[in-house]
């Protein structure tokens, strides 16, 4: 409860799009799962671009929002202004005690507009780890020096990782005691059966299947994936690389693959993505660049376990040895600890740690029950900043 005016705490949220992928379903958890009798919600989020899949229209269609088209990953003066202005509409008529800003336009522009309306309490999550691998050496530079500015006009930080918050406060982006480490929520996968989740996608049963899922960009190194599965046929030939998702490097990707056949099959952007995780032997995550990879949390829930290079906060998902392996960031390497969890037995026992372990810490009520706990700090620090001032 808001403890100036016994009402619920509204909660104010803003992201610039709703593409598949961490940000986006994290953000609709939280939309949906917070207490209602302690707080009201809103969201507001720009368009999906072009060659990316809606994690609404796929996913959630009924999720409630409010829609600013100009609010979109793009950086264009026009539209941004525009995207501020609405931000800023939407506040007056909302109040909210909190503006809760996910992804770097949506935390620049939400942030600023929380300032300029005087929102009490600003929120700011880093879902991904933004200072490397998404821009040129110019734009990082400068975003950085944004960051820091914000972070003066924030009230609490959200990393969702450790290795993430560390290597923000490395780069100066707020003080350590701003920050909040609240790693994704991912649902349990239920009960499904392999060989009817392979009939469903078209991939063939009784040999090994490795599942990528993902947008095909520079960061996530499809080239890199494409090489470590040509490794991997060198040395078993039935295996197959089913590919979940699109984006700009599609179709090269899709080139690079030519020569290994229908061993790689591009299934595009999935709505059910409990069949893929079920129908997949491991998961692979081959990026020079990540925050907390929620595709290894999903197939962890599903007892697949992953191969992952070591980036972003990947080792506090996967357990290297225990959950899946953590291997370098080269192709042979990727492919060598691909072939070691073709070994039934190994995979088997490291799925199930790996789905016991990602039911204890990455379940949805606990990111719920984590957020609830932050809103309901900061709102009792600013009730006890405002009797102090009264009563001085």
């Amino acid at each position: 409860m808001n403890p100036l005016e016994g009402r619920p705490i509204r909660v104010l949220r803003v992201i610039a799009r709703m593409n598949v992928g961490g940000p986006a379903w994290q953000v609709s958890v939280l939309t949906r799962g917070l207490d209602a009798s302690r707080f009201e919600t809103s969201l507001i989020a720009g368009d999906v671009g072009g060659g990316e899949a809606d994690f609404v229209e796929l996913r959630d269609p009924d999720l409630p929002l409010v829609k600013i088209p100009a609010l979109g990953r793009s950086v264009r003066f026009g539209d941004d202004l525009r995207a501020f202005i609405a931000i800023r509409r939407e506040i007056r008529l909302f109040r909210p005690d909190i503006i809760h800003t996910h992804t770097a336009k949506a935390g620049v522009l939400g942030r600023l507009a929380a300032a300029t309306c005087r929102v009490p309490l600003r929120v700011h999550t880093f879902h991904g780890h933004l200072l490397h691998g998404y821009f040129n050496r110019l734009i990082s530079r400068v975003l950085v020096m944004v960051e820091k500015i914000l972070a003066w006009r924030t009230t609490a930080l959200v990393a969702v990782g450790e290795r993430v918050r560390d290597d923000l406060v490395a780069a100066g982006i707020g003080r350590l005691d701003q920050y909040t480490v609240i790693p994704p929520g991912v649902a349990p996968a239920g009960p499904l059966y392999r060989e009817s989740a392979r009939f469903r996608l078209g991939l063939p049963i009784g040999v090994p299947v490795v599942l990528f899922v993902g947008r095909l960009t520079v960061i996530k190194r499809p080239d890199r994936l494409i090489e470590a599965m040509s490794y991997v046929l060198a040395r078993r030939s039935d295996a197959v690389l089913a590919v979940a998702g699109e984006g700009g490097l599609l179709e090269e990707t899709r080139r690079r693959a030519e020569p290994l056949g229908s061993a790689v099959r591009f299934l595009g952007w999935q709505p059910d993505i409990a069949d893929l995780y079920v129908a997949a032997d491991c998961v692979v995550l081959t990026s020079d660049s990540e925050g907390m990879p929620v595709t290894l949390i999903e197939a962890a829930m599903a007892g697949v376990p992953g191969v992952t290079t070591d980036v972003g906060s990947a080792r506090e998902v996967v357990v290297d040895g225990v959950t899946g392996l953590v291997v370098a960031s080269d192709a042979s390497a990727v492919a060598d600890g691909l072939l070691r969890l073709f070994d039934v037995e190994l995979r088997d026992r490291m799925g199930a740690a790996a789905r016991a372990r990602a039911e204890a810490e990455f379940g949805t009520r606990r990111l719920i029950a984590d957020h609830e706990a932050l809103y309901e700090r900061l709102m009792a620090e600013l009730g006890a900043a405002a009797r102090e001032t009264d009563g001085g």
